[in-house]
């Protein structure tokens, strides 16, 4: 049963992108990335959205990179990995690991966020069959000031948005945007 008076959390796509539109380069190195100043608690930065946020819905490949480069698991929310490989969850860490599609898992993930919302972190393919299926409310970019060539794209699909914010944060432009539904 649905309260009346609860916010439905928005599916957010929260991720950085180099300025061509690549998330990660071809061997899903983010040195042109972690290397860059953005203050954390500055406009549109990465700790008061993380406060926002009530569930995580991961990509296999940011999962794995995660894993291999970071020496702690910093999120407290449950996390739905979305992958079809034999994986192993941090300890101690809410991580639930599904083959199942977007559309079956998103209630799942609005129910755990409650009042709070979901993010779509890493993989543009992920973020675009939540997209796909309507399920995407908000895209936030963080453009890095680098150019990749090739790499991970952004979000491998066509994807009509309208802008709502614009920052400036360290290195970083920010940008926000509503995702436009088309009938």
């Amino acid at each position: 049963m649905v309260d009346a008076g609860r916010r439905s959390p928005r599916t957010t796509y929260y991720v950085a992108s180099s300025l061509d539109g690549f998330i990660a380069a071809p061997d899903h190195a983010l040195d042109w990335l972690v290397s860059r100043d953005i203050d954390q608690r500055g406009p549109m930065g990465p700790d008061a959205f993380v406060e926002g946020v009530g569930a995580i819905a991961m990509g296999a490949s940011t999962y794995r990179w995660i894993r291999e480069h970071l020496d702690t698991w910093d999120y407290v929310v449950p996390t739905w990995v979305f992958t079809h490989r034999d994986l192993e969850a941090p300890p101690d860490a809410d991580v639930r690991f599904t083959d199942r599609d977007v559309v079956a898992v998103h209630a799942e993930l609005a129910d755990a966020a409650g009042e709070r919302d979901v993010w779509v972190m890493g993989g543009g393919e992920l973020a675009g069959q939540f997209a796909d299926a309507g399920l995407l409310d908000e895209v936030v970019i963080a453009y890095a000031p680098v150019t990749l060539g090739s790499g991970a794209p952004l979000l491998p699909r066509r994807l009509e948005l309208r802008l709502t914010e614009l920052a400036i944060n360290g290195e970083f432009a920010c940008a926000r945007y509503d995702v436009v539904r088309t009938a």
